[in-house]
């Protein structure tokens, strides 16, 4: 059996991104990968056809208790599809709920969390949700959060922003790596070099280079633009926006960044967000 290593993050924080890295650097192909092939590599958790395989019953009639009993049955089962490792993207935060774990630690072999200043993050993922500002806020806000099952997605325990970051990478551990959005927009070629050390994966610069290159943000929005991207929302006009840092100083209030610095400032100070002046 196999084992998973997580490709985490709080939602619209650069998970998307790193995932077609790793595509490019491990299918090293001529031209950027089909980003609709992704789950070639990197398997969903959350989506529904893996719960499916344990409870045949329409997805309407599961309970949030029948979910979080199916989850860890549902890792083990991605873990044993493959006979080494495999990548699982996830927004789940690490917490128990309704007595059982979000995470299998039994079939996990480490992780790479990916973290956002929070204030970016509102107007991304209120366009990818449907939300206002102030909505998005509150739902970041809001301690144990949990989205609905879908007739795609099964329902994740996000947890707020703060619970989501701390619950992976409040206890350092050699299995885990953490990397801040901020860096892969300034320093990509050095974090993804850093990324594929960590991964004991023996590329040479050249072919890290032409990944990086083949997943940079331009080249993924044309792909986008050409073929279309499924995992993205019917209320989008597109998935990847502007991919930058910065703009919340354009787009969010006073009142709304001290909504946000209130309950998160532990967090944010930890990772360098806290605006001057809040």
């Amino acid at each position: 059996m196999g084992r998973i290593v997580w490709l985490a993050s709080y939602p619209k924080s650069g998970n998307t991104w790193t995932r077609a890295f790793l595509h490019n650097l491990f299918r090293n192909p001529q031209t950027p990968f089909d980003i609709n092939k992704m789950d070639e590599l990197t398997a969903n958790e959350a989506a529904l056809p893996n719960f499916q395989m344990f409870d045949k019953r329409s997805w309407s009639d599961w309970t949030p208790e029948d979910v979080a009993a199916m989850r860890p049955r549902v890792q083990e089962m991605i873990a044993d599809s493959r006979p080494h490792t495999i990548f699982c993207k996830t927004h789940l935060a690490v917490l128990e709920v309704r007595h059982h774990p979000t995470i299998n630690m039994g079939v996990t072999a480490g992780a790479i969390y990916l973290v956002r200043n929070p204030l970016d993050i509102v107007s991304s993922l209120s366009d990818h949700q449907g939300l206002t500002i102030d909505q998005t806020i509150e739902m970041m806000n809001l301690a144990n959060f949990e989205t609905p099952t879908t007739e795609t997605l099964t329902g994740e325990p996000w947890g707020n922003w703060s619970q989501n970051v701390e619950s992976w990478t409040m206890r350092p551990n050699p299995a885990l790596h953490v990397i801040r959005y901020e860096d892969l927009l300034q320093r990509p070629i050095k974090v993804f070099t850093n990324l594929t050390k960590f991964l004991h994966v023996d590329a040479p610069r050249a072919r890290i280079e032409k990944a990086v290159k083949n997943s940079s943000f331009k080249v993924l929005r044309k792909l986008e633009e050409r073929d279309g991207f499924q995992e993205k929302t019917s209320i989008q006009k597109r998935f990847f926006r502007q991919g930058r840092a910065g703009g919340w100083r354009d787009e969010l209030t006073d009142q709304q960044v001290r909504s946000i610095v209130e309950v998160h400032r532990a967090q944010m100070d930890r990772f360098g967000y806290v605006p001057e002046g809040f």
